[in-house]
């Protein structure tokens, strides 16, 4: 019995690690996704590690390939699929069973060994639940360009509300057209309808601009007016909170101000972070600036996620950010207080491109 028992143990763990690499691959290169990916990639180490109590030669012994039965059955609809959500729920469901098998008949061998699989099930059920979402919702696609499209961004501005729906549409269309890539809607001194009435139109100007829109710390105004992205500090609502009111393909930002801030931010699930306050700007004062040094620290990190240096930059000091090899920035007042702010917006834009 006991040999016939590891037989199904050897299959079944051979099952669940192919599912979970499909999986992970569909989050790392279809989702563009670090912390699921970084999901997938624990859930398969910690497989290994609960496979280790197993003898080895006993499972290794017990495979046989050419005399199982199994494998010269088949059904058509295995022989292709239609999408890659036909992927990523064959995948989904093959190793659900496959991890149920593993505890169910692990209970037969040894029960420390059944008692982390049942863990990990659990786990593996809420990751390929939140996959299964993205990819039935078709936000994969969309979560998956706007992931790119910051990580191809250089230059970042902080806007506030101006005076009118129509200014601010005017000011996003011509900096734009001008090189910024990402406008972050901040304005602590705007009331909530305004806010969410200037995000609305902030965010289709941007959108037709071919720029990305994000909103400051608000969580609720981003979710509301569809905008690509949220931008939260350090006390702000935590990167999982955020996600769950956000869905999966709306951009998550941090601001961090040390290295392990930024390390933290990697494994929360941010999607992108800004790294500061470098020099002392026009728009907060600060206790401390982090400088140049910690840019370069940032940069060693080789982070997964695109970094954006803040606070103080402009044309007079940014050669200095992108001698640490961080080459994207996130400004205000140089381009709000700038007498040509077309003009201020393609001198930085063409410097970060090294033109």
């Amino acid at each position: 019995m006991s040999e016939s028992v590891y037989r199904i143990l050897d299959a079944s763990l051979n099952r669940v690690g192919e599912g979970l690499r499909t999986l992970e691959e569909y989050a790392r290169f279809v989702l563009d996704h670090p912390a699921h990916s970084a999901t997938g990639k624990q859930l398969r180490h910690d497989l290994a590690a609960a496979a280790g109590r197993l003898s080895k030669v006993r499972l290794l012994s017990a495979r046989d390939t050419t005399g199982d039965v199994g494998t010269t059955i088949g059904l058509d609809s295995e022989a292709s699929r239609e999408s890659i959500t036909a992927v990523v729920h064959a995948a989904t469901g093959r190793t659900g069973q496959s991890l149920r098998c593993l505890e169910e008949y692990g209970k037969c061998i040894d029960v420390d060994f059944a008692a982390d699989i049942e863990r990990l099930r659990y786990v593996f059920y809420d990751w390929s639940a939140r996959l299964g979402v993205i990819a039935e919702s078709g936000q994969a696609d969309r979560g998956a360009s706007r992931r790119n499209r910051i990580r191809d961004a250089r230059l970042y501005f902080l806007i506030d509300a101006m005076s009118s729906d129509e200014a601010l549409v005017s000011h996003v269309a011509a900096l734009a057209d001008a090189g910024v890539d990402v406008f972050q809607l901040r304005d602590r001194s705007a009331s909530d309808r305004t806010l969410f009435r200037r995000s609305l139109a902030g965010a289709k100007a941007a959108g037709e601009a071919g720029a990305l829109w994000v909103v400051n710390d608000r969580v609720d105004i981003a979710a509301a007016s569809g905008a690509d992205g949220v931008h939260v500090g350090q006390d702000e609502l935590p990167i999982g909170a955020v996600r769950g009111v956000v869905g999966p393909d709306v951009l998550i930002g941090v601001s961090t101000h040390d290295v392990d801030q930024a390390t933290e931010a990697v494994r929360g699930g941010a999607d992108y972070i800004g790294c500061g306050p470098v020099f002392a700007g026009r728009t907060k004062s600060f206790d401390a600036y982090v400088g140049p040094a910690f840019l370069s620290d940032i940069v060693a990190l080789d982070l997964d996620i695109p970094a954006f240096a803040i606070g103080g930059i402009d044309a007079g000091n940014v050669r200095s950010v992108i001698d640490t090899g961080c080459v994207r920035i996130a400004v205000t007042g140089a381009l709000r207080d700038a007498d040509d702010p077309v003009a201020a917006t393609r001198v930085l834009k063409a410097t970060l491109l090294g033109k």
